[in-house]
């Protein structure tokens, strides 16, 4: 497990992440899930698991099309279907995908046992899904896929054994159904594998946080009254760009009264004097993800920011403190409020504000940190998994809220946290203002009151 972090590029003169260990050991752990579950193969639709099954990538304009997929079963290696250009280009570039497989014997009826020989086909092949309804259904898109899956299950004798799937179109999953396949969910067993990160993943996840550490530098530089939110995400997706990223996913740039109730996007409001803004930064650095917020204050903070901001890091401190193999989720979510406590009715209403959850090849991944399910349904926390802790409180004077993110590697005896950039207080970013009697102070509850007689702190 490493948590270093090196340049983006390979080199010849220093041993950095091994790419070829990082597709083999994906490869294996999905395989060992595979084995223990009750299904004979698994087929993708969904671009992080076709990721993490055959290591191919197409570019993230697909990721919303599902388009692709890929099939694995117990007894061969990943096939992918693919945009037929695309597909020439892996035969080109991806050797992985015509490794040898075990092939079925004679008996297909004995669906767990063969003897390895050569792949006679390669497995990146041209072949494409619905395009979501795209395609008119009466073109028979859906039995050819359908066909495909078939042949491969015949091939390898295991067209009686359960086909899980993670996701799928309705007319896939019919066709699947008329063509005598059992569809069954296997999503759990993508997710499963994907939960305990390889030394090289935790490296990708790293280096993915080290670029959002220069992002919020850039960003703290930035901020100050009158530029807009939106002026923040373009700066941010810059900077991520500039320094490698795959795809910046979103950023979430959230300021004044608009921090409470929290809306999950971002607009054009200038930020102005005195504004609570916090961020979250959502990118993929060789398909590994960030889900990283701060927040900050524009030029001063009201000591009810300051206090919301307070509350928010302790939750997050407390949490933090019992990450340690062995923990589970329900642990660390007896430390955090309840939802009645800030200001909504039900755990359901509160969803995702306290809130942790894996990272990897998407941001949500297991395991789930929530009051909503993790009392009833705790997950045994093991070393190399990797998730993100987030913490919001709502300040007192019903305008801003705090919020505060960290992602936290478990490692044998605790945790260590790979999110950098400084969080331990609130932050002022902007321009500092002086006037004749020195600086202003960096906590001010109003602009007006000092010259009065109470404001002078004088008796009436």
């Amino acid at each position: 497990m490493t948590t270093a972090t090196f340049g983006t590029n390979q080199v010849d003169w220093e041993k950095r992440l091994d790419f070829d260990k990082l597709r083999a050991d994906r490869l294996v752990k999905l395989k060992v899930e595979l084995e223990k579950s009750d299904v004979g193969a698994l087929l993708a639709f969904d671009f992080a698991n076709i990721r993490y099954m055959s290591s191919t990538h197409i570019g993230t304009w697909a990721i919303d099309k599902a388009i692709r997929f890929a099939l694995v079963t117990r007894n061969s290696d990943p096939i992918v279907w693919d945009f037929g250009s695309a597909a020439k280009h892996h035969q080109l570039y991806n050797p992985w995908l015509d490794t040898t497989t075990a092939e079925a014997d004679a008996d297909p009826h004995a669906p767990h046992h063969g003897a390895v020989k050569p792949r006679a086909e390669s497995g990146a092949r041209a072949g494409i899904s619905t395009l979501r309804g795209a395609f008119n259904p009466d073109a028979g898109i859906a039995d050819e896929v359908a066909a495909k899956i078939k042949r491969e299950l015949e091939k390898f004798g295991l067209l009686n054994e359960p086909l899980g799937i993670d996701i799928v179109e309705l007319p896939i999953l019919f066709a699947l159904q008329r063509a005598g396949i059992t569809v069954v969910d296997g999503q759990q067993i993508f997710l499963n594998a994907r939960a305990i990160k390889t030394g090289e993943e935790i490296g990708l996840l790293t280096q993915a946080a080290s670029m959002v550490d220069a992002a919020y530098e850039k960003l703290y530089e930035f901020l100050r009254p009158g530029v807009r939110e939106n002026e923040a995400v373009g700066l941010v997706s810059k900077v991520l760009y500039d320094l490698g990223s795959e795809y910046v996913e979103g950023v979430n740039a959230i300021s004044g009264e608009r921090c409470s109730p929290h809306p999950h996007v971002y607009s054009d409001r200038l930020i102005r004097p005195g504004d609570p803004a916090f961020f979250d930064i959502l990118h993929s650095y060789q398909g590994y993800r960030t889900c990283y917020y701060r927040t900050f204050a524009v030029g001063s903070a009201s000591s009810a920011q300051h206090d919301a901001y307070k509350r928010a890091r302790e939750y997050m401190d407390r949490a933090i403190a019992l990450v340690r193999p062995g923990a589970t989720t329900a642990d660390i979510v007896a430390v955090w409020p309840k939802a009645e406590e800030f200001g909504f009715a039900n755990e359901e209403a509160a969803f995702a504000l306290q809130y942790g959850h894996g990272v990897g090849l998407s941001i949500w991944e297991k395991p789930i940190f929530s009051r909503l399910v993790s009392f009833d349904h705790p997950e045994v926390l093991h070393e190399g998994m990797v998730f993100a802790l987030e913490t919001y409180w709502p300040s007192a004077d019903g305008w801003g809220a705090a919020r505060i993110e960290e992602e936290v590697v478990v490692t044998a005896t605790g945790c260590q946290v790979i999110t950098k950039f400084p969080a331990e207080d609130l932050l002022v970013a902007g321009q500092r203002y002086y006037a004749v009697g020195g600086p202003l102070p960096l906590e001010r509850d109003s602009q007006s009151h000092l010259n009065t007689v109470a404001g002078r702190g004088e008796k009436a």
